[in-house]
């Protein structure tokens, strides 16, 4: 097993440490060498293959791990995601050349749960352009919407959706969710109406997603889907941007079936300038912030490093993904 003064470490996410700089300090004297990404955005393929050459271990951001990018990795023992998501891990290829890939899970889902209610508020009672035109000189009259005794439907009742239910309690609203392995307990607890998709969709003011990024999930929300919702519905993403057919998306705001939408994810991040997304006041978009917050980077900076020395160290991790 090798020392881990002769290891060397590739850190790519831009917020590692931010909000700890202890996490980089205590990093730096455990390991022989450790390399940060300063480009400031996820890294493709092609850039990892440079940087992957003789590194041990990587603490990995939102980057483009595909098969190439393992490849070039002759001594990487152990990827670890900085985040619970690894849609962009080819864990095949993981396997195949021997690369243990773990995550962090529930280390952001309070920070995540906060924006997503921060974003329904935002499209229920339109502040953001209130702001701006105030800022302006004027004294603009708008209508807005309360949330008490309006029906949110979540999508997925993970760590994250669970956080978000908890929250969502306290506004007096009535709160259904949809899970393929629902807590029962944690329903009854709350006073979570556990149901399907068909009753939830027609019926929910509000839908927010919390589902992981699957085969079978990618792109559920498509035409078909947004037809089944309650007209003049909102639509909340803070989970995984191909859960959301972004051009049906578009067309029900113009068509004037959904009142509004709130994404913090995207199919391409960061989205082209020229996203349709970008055109409609009603589409509020903010920059996958929704782990940025002291609690969820301290808590996924810590996990993400505990987790490679853990392998580093051959010791089996506690979040390996499967």
């Amino acid at each position: 097993m090798k020392d881990l003064k002769d290891c060397k470490i590739l850190v790519t996410p831009t917020s590692y440490g931010s909000q700890d700089p202890e996490l980089k300090t205590e990093l730096e004297k455990l390991v022989g060498e450790v390399v940060y990404n300063n480009t400031g955005k996820p890294l493709n393929s092609d850039q990892l293959k440079e940087l992957l050459v003789d590194v041990d271990g990587y603490i990995a951001g939102l980057d483009e791990i595909d098969a190439s990018a393992f490849d070039s990795a002759p001594i990487l023992k152990v990827v670890s995601r900085y985040g619970v998501g690894y849609n962009n891990v080819d864990l095949n290829a993981a396997s195949k050349n021997g690369v243990i890939v773990t995550n962090t899970p529930g280390a952001n889902a309070i920070a995540v749960a906060e924006l997503t209610i921060a974003l329904i508020l935002n499209m229920l009672r339109p502040i953001i352009p209130a702001v701006q035109r105030t800022k302006q000189g004027e004294w603009p009259r708008y209508k807005g919407f309360s949330l008490v005794g309006k029906t949110v439907g979540l999508l997925g009742l993970g760590a994250i959706g669970k956080e978000t239910a908890k929250r969502l309690t306290g506004f007096g609203c009535r709160v259904m969710a949809y899970d393929l392995y629902p807590d029962e307990k944690f329903a009854a607890e709350y006073g979570i109406e556990m149901s399907i998709l068909d009753v939830i969709l027609p019926a929910a003011d509000v839908i927010s997603l919390h589902l992981p990024g699957t085969a079978e999930t990618r792109e559920i929300v498509n035409a078909e889907f947004i037809e089944k919702m309650k007209p003049g519905a909102w639509l909340v993403n803070t989970a995984r941007g191909d859960l959301i057919n972004e051009k049906a998306l578009v067309d029900a705001i113009v068509k004037g079936k959904l009142s509004g939408a709130a994404l913090d994810v995207y199919s391409e991040e960061p989205p082209p300038s020229s996203s349709p997304i970008f055109g409609h006041d009603q589409i509020i978009a903010t920059p996958h912030m929704g782990a940025h917050a002291d609690s969820a980077t301290n808590a996924m900076g810590r996990m993400a490093m505990d987790e490679c020395l853990r392998v580093l160290r051959g010791v089996e991790p506690k979040y390996q993904v499967k």
